[in-house]
């Protein structure tokens, strides 16, 4: 699978345990940086370069790392068929995509640690969606609302 993985100045704390759980698990990284926190970086920019690769198929998922999780979440959200959410537990990591087609996760490097951020990427990477009904119905409504709200 190709992912997208991006991290600002406080995420690239988890940059080294993402890439190389990537690359243990045999997926290819869509590496959109940043590799030091010498320069900030803003998680809007790298939310858009994640929700980008992915729209234009370059990527099928993303892994979006910020401080808290909490900005890079919200800021991808924005994105049109963007489902992201933070994950800093392994149910919420799989359920995720299992039941709601999450396609980025974003991890907070002040939240949890290497060990965690490992764990969290195998279980997202791991997981399919379900696609029964009830969870394609409400994909439907999510859309409708994405629609709705880009014209308002």
């Amino acid at each position: 699978m190709r992912v997208a993985v991006a991290f600002d100045h406080r995420g690239v704390r988890l940059r080294e345990e993402v890439l190389g759980t990537l690359a243990e698990l045999g997926h290819e990284a869509v590496d959109l940086g940043t590799d030091t926190d010498a320069v900030r970086i803003d998680y809007p920019d790298k939310a858009r370069e994640t929700g980008e690769a992915i729209r234009s198929g370059e990527a099928e998922r993303g892994i979006l790392v910020c401080g808290s999780g909490v900005g890079a979440s919200i800021a991808a959200c924005k994105i049109a068929g963007i489902r992201a959410a933070i994950c800093h537990d392994v149910y919420s990591a799989h359920q995720g995509v299992e039941h709601d087609d999450m396609n980025v996760i974003c991890l907070g490097s002040e939240v949890i640690g290497p060990s965690l951020a490992r764990d969290l990427v195998r279980t997202f990477l791991g997981a399919r969606f379900d696609g029964g009904e009830r969870y394609v119905r409400r994909l439907k409504k999510i859309e409708a609302i994405e629609s709705e709200m880009s014209n308002a």
